[in-house]
Order: structure tokens, then C-alpha cells, then sequence
């Protein structure tokens, strides 16, 4: 096989605008800006080739995300409330056979779960 995974594009309106939030939550660094159109974000110094994408697209968010990022920590509610701060919207959160998760929405709605081991 000659494939690689290369990342994860979350659509919005403005690639730019929504680069501040994600920068600043995952502490990321735009490594590609085409034009505003799409923004490639990845870890300070990575060489994994592995990015978060943020494409422009014109219609807006309708229901809920097809995919969406699962993120890790070992302190879930600290994480939560700091990316609240950050512009994030808490929504539901769940517990399952040691498996405990927060669901938010990104500035733009997009989806998003911060979980950890219960």
C-alpha cells in the first residue's frame, strides 16, 4: 500500500478566524495558508506530516458532523472549562465502561469530544 494518512479538514466560512481557536486549544501553528481558502495546522516542530485542515466552504453547518476529533487528557474537566474560555461550547457528556467523554462544539458549531479514563 502506498497511502498515508495526511490529516483531518474541518469546512467552515473563514479558515482564518477559525485557525485562532485551534491554535490556541490544541496548540497547533499554521504551517499553510492557501490564500485563506485552506489553512494546514500541525504541532510546533512535528515531522509526522500530520495536520489539521481548515477549508472554506460556502453553505453553513447543517446537523450534526460526520467525523469529528476525540481528544484525550487526563483531566477532562479542566480541559473542558479552558477550552470553554477559549470559545468552545460545552454540550452533553457520557460515561461508559471506564470511558467518560464531553462533547463541545468549536466556535462555528463543528463537534468535538475531550475524553479520559473514568
Amino acid at each position: 500500500m502506498n497511502l498515508n494518512m495526511g490529516g483531518v479538514v474541518i469546512d467552515c466560512a473563514e479558515p482564518r478566524e477559525l485557525a485562532e481557536f485551534w491554535t490556541r486549544a490544541l496548540g497547533l501553528e499554521v504551517v499553510l495558508d492557501a490564500d485563506g481558502e485552506f489553512l494546514a495546522l500541525r504541532t510546533p516542530g512535528s515531522t509526522d506530516g500530520l495536520y489539521l485542515g481548515l477549508q472554506k466552504v460556502p453553505e453553513d453547518k447543517v446537523g450534526k458532523n460526520r467525523v469529528h476529533l476525540d481528544l484525550s487528557t487526563s483531566n477532562r474537566q479542566d480541559e473542558v472549562a479552558r477550552l470553554v474560555a477559549l470559545g468552545a461550547t460545552e454540550g452533553e457528556s457520557f460515561e461508559v465502561s471506564g470511558l467518560a467523554w464531553t462533547v463541545l462544539h468549536d466556535p462555528v458549531g463543528n463537534e468535538f469530544c475531550v475524553g479520559s479514563h473514568s
